[in-house]
């Protein structure tokens, strides 16, 4: 993850990128990501204003065997266990978690679509958890790139031109190579 300070919102900014997920209780960071097919999702604390993103680029691992923290990451099933039990660790009872989604958009036509995979798994597992959530945006043919500030939960979207579009297709596929290539490493915990 990096971090700089953005002039424009006079805050600290930490990126996130696929594969990761980060979460914070200071009231003046920014945490932004940039999607195309890959789902974020915002959780936070309400009452505390602590609260992360994720940045998933799949919906699941079945098999089980991507036992490396940086590995399981990329995964939705991973990802979303990972930031909800941080954001619960602060005493947030589940009902009052409060969760917004964005992201897998299908920036071409293939035969995965995987944006809308990602977008399915995220909705399926908040339902299947019983977490409701607060808000969306979700799908369609554009990338987005998200602004989330946990301390209030506010989040501003940019919806991405199409000429921005084709060169997050070509990073996105870059980082998938790129992740193919890098030893499995560290270890999760999963919390009920």
């Amino acid at each position: 993850m990096s971090r700089s300070f953005n002039h424009q919102y006079g805050v600290e900014q930490v990126r996130v990128l696929p594969g990761a997920y980060y979460t914070t209780g200071a009231r003046d960071e920014m945490i932004v990501t940039i999607l195309g097919s890959c789902v974020a999702a915002c959780v936070r604390n309400p009452r505390t204003g602590y609260g992360g993103m994720n940045h998933f680029m799949l919906p699941r691992s079945d098999s089980g065997d991507w036992s490396g923290l940086s590995s399981a990451m990329r995964y939705g099933n991973f990802a979303m266990e990972a930031l909800i039990n941080d954001v619960l660790k602060t005493g947030c009872p589940r009902a009052d978690l409060e969760i917004k989604l964005f992201g897998g958009a299908n920036l071409y036509n293939g035969p995965s679509m995987v944006g809308t995979q990602n977008l399915e798994f995220a909705l399926g597992y908040l339902r299947t958890e019983g977490l409701p959530f607060k808000s969306q945006d979700l799908g369609g043919p554009r990338g987005r790139r998200i602004h989330y500030f946990p301390a209030t939960g506010a989040v501003k979207r940019l919806l991405l031109k199409p000429t921005t579009d084709l060169r997050l297709i070509r990073s996105e596929q870059n980082y998938v190579q790129s992740l193919q290539q890098q030893p499995i490493e560290g270890d999760v915990d999963l919390f009920d």
